[in-house]
C-alpha cells in the first residue's frame, strides 16, 4: 500500500532527516553518552529516543497534539517540563570533573590504540548507567520536546493528506521512529571510534561541560519559543 503514497512517503522523509540531522537536545545528549560512558550506552540513549518519536506520533494521529498546542495550559506546562529537564540535566554536565585515569600516549602503535582506549574507558571513574536508564534518558528527551511535538503536528497536517489511510500515517510512524533510532545509533557508533574516541576521553570533562552550557540554552530557547 505504501507504494501508493511513495511521493508523499519520500517528502516525510527528507524533512524528517533535515530535521533529525539538525542539532538538538537529542544531539546533545547522545555526545554527552558517548564521552561520559561510551557507545553501549548510547545505543540504549537512541534507542530510547527513537521510540519517543512514537509519542509524537501518537499525539498527531489521534489529534492530541493540536490539543496541546491550542490548550495554554498544557502547552506552557510541557514547555517547563521540557525546559526544567534538560536543565537538570545540563548542571549535572557541568559539574563533571576530570578523569585522571586517562593517559594519552601518542607513542602507541595502532594495534595498542584500542586496547589502551577500552581500558581507559572501564576505568573511568563515572560508573555507566543501566541499559533502561540510559534508554529512559532518551524516551524522556525526545518525548518531552515540546519542538518535536509542534513538528509532527505540522508534518501530519501539511504534508500527510486527510485522505490518506489511518494504517499509511502508522507506517510512517513507524518508519520515524526507526530512522531516527538508526541515526542516531550511526552517530553513537562514528563519536565513539577509537581514533574520535581517544581525544573525547582526554578533554571528556571539557566537552561534557561544554554540552551542559548547549542544554541550558536549548532548555532557555524552548521558554523562549
Amino acid at each position: 500500500m505504501l507504494a501508493d503514497y511513495w511521493v508523499e512517503f519520500l517528502t516525510i522523509a527528507g524533512v524528517h532527516l533535515i530535521a533529525v540531522a539538525s542539532p538538538g537536545p537529542d544531539f546533545a545528549i547522545i555526545v554527552k553518552q558517548v564521552i561520559a560512558y561510551g557507545r553501549k550506552t548510547a545505543i540504549y540513549t537512541s534507542v530510547g529516543i527513537g521510540l519517543g518519536i512514537m509519542l509524537h506520533v501518537i499525539y498527531s494521529i489521534l489529534g492530541l497534539g493540536l490539543l496541546i498546542k491550542t490548550t495554554p495550559l498544557l502547552y506552557q506546562g510541557l514547555l517547563y517540563l521540557s525546559a526544567g529537564y534538560l536543565t537538570y540535566i545540563g548542571i549535572k554536565s557541568l559539574l563533571s570533573k576530570p578523569d585522571t585515569t586517562y593517559q594519552l600516549s601518542p607513542a602507541s602503535p595502532r594495534s595498542d590504540l584500542d586496547n589502551h582506549v577500552e581500558q581507559t574507558i572501564s576505568t573511568t571513574s563515572l560508573a555507566p548507567p543501566s541499559s533502561f536508564k540510559a534508554f529512559r534518558l532518551g524516551f524522556i528527551t525526545n518525548g518531552l520536546n515540546p519542538k518535536a511535538t509542534l513538528f509532527f503536528l505540522s508534518l501530519f497536517s501539511a504534508i500527510i493528506a486527510p485522505s490518506t489511510p489511518e494504517c499509511v500515517r502508522w507506517s510512517y510512524g513507524v518508519y520515524l521512529s526507526i530512522a531516527t533510532g538508526l541515526w542516531f545509533i550511526l552517530l553513537s557508533v562514528l563519536l565513539s571510534h577509537s581514533r574520535i574516541d581517544q581525544y573525547f576521553q582526554q578533554y571528556r570533562h571539557v566537552i561534557d561541560r561544554l554540552m551542559g552550557v548547549v542544554l541550558i540554552l536549548l532548555a532557555l530557547s524552548i521558554v523562549m519559543y
